[in-house]
């Protein structure tokens, strides 16, 4: 009789170890605006920001990258990001898209975090980049935090794949197959 009764309650208990995100798949991603910086440009070398919404996720093959601003969370996929870049998928129709949310950063780190998001649309121009100052996304998608999450959409903005932290040699090999099969 205990037996059921842990049973009962551990079977109760399993969705809320599940993942916490609200993100799935064949689904777009929940719609989310950012005023507050937004997407990274470069101007006559300086940097400069525009307004980002979702919307702007359609269109090519994507990776989304929604990092907490800490180096922690920017290292936990720094392999897919390297396997990507080493992949030169083209530009007309693939994209990387980090959005790093300023919000869950150290304590008196934020201009740390907003010079180091320059510094990578700097070095990878190519790449989309987002600031989010007050962590919109990261609350309109239920994210974890001081962690990564890694989507891959279509060119429609279907969500094909989603996990929240350090992806697996597998998982890396299973995104660059999958954004191979959407090209």
């Amino acid at each position: 009789m205990k037996k059921v009764k842990l049973l009962t309650l551990a079977a109760c208990l399993l969705p809320s170890l599940s993942f916490a995100h609200n993100l799935t798949l064949n689904k777009e991603v929940p719609s989310v605006s950012i005023e507050q910086y937004g997407e990274i440009f470069f101007k006559n070398s300086a940097a400069t920001y525009q307004n980002w919404n979702t919307e702007q996720l359609k269109g090519k093959v994507r990776v989304l990258q929604a990092i907490a601003g800490r180096s922690s969370a920017k290292a936990m996929n720094a392999d897919l990001m390297s396997a990507i870049t080493l992949e030169k998928f083209p530009e007309t129709e693939y994209q990387t898209t980090t959005i790093i949310n300023q919000d869950d950063s150290i304590w008196g780190t934020g201009g740390f975090v907003k010079s180091s998001a320059e510094e990578s649309k700097e070095e990878f121009s190519w790449s989309s980049m987002v600031l989010d100052e007050h962590g919109k996304v990261a609350k309109a998608w239920d994210l974890q935090p001081e962690s990564s999450a890694i989507i891959v959409q279509d060119k429609e903005g279907k969500i094909l794949f989603v996990k929240e932290g350090k992806l697996s040699n597998d998982e890396i090999k299973q995104v660059i197959a999958l954004i191979h099969t959407q090209l």
